[in-house]
């Protein structure tokens, strides 16, 4: 027998607590100056508590090719990566505002 899971009462197979939780984020994607001149992509609206955070950026870092890290729940990623961080959130689902 399979693992049911708490959250919604589905088997893990079928579970889309997941999913919900990505179409209920508002999720925005903004460019950050830091010292020196040197840009940061900063991605936030995301719940550490709905996903997993260390598994989303380090798929996004693989994406842009660059170094990031995870500050406070918002993800920030080295560069101005705003068209392709927004392309590979929509891929996962999520629904992505740039500003």
């Amino acid at each position: 027998m399979s693992e049911i899971c708490s959250k919604c009462g589905l088997p893990k197979e079928i579970c889309v607590c997941e999913d919900i939780a990505r179409e209920q984020q508002n999720i925005t994607i903004a460019v950050d100056k830091r010292r020196y001149g040197k840009t940061m992509t900063v991605v936030d609206g995301l719940n550490p508590h709905d996903l997993d955070l260390a598994a989303l950026i380090s798929n996004l870092k693989s994406i842009c090719a660059c170094g990031g890290t995870i500050k406070s729940g918002k993800i920030e990623l080295q560069g101005d990566h705003r068209i392709k961080v927004k392309e590979a959130l929509e891929k996962l689902g999520f629904i992505v505002e740039v500003l």
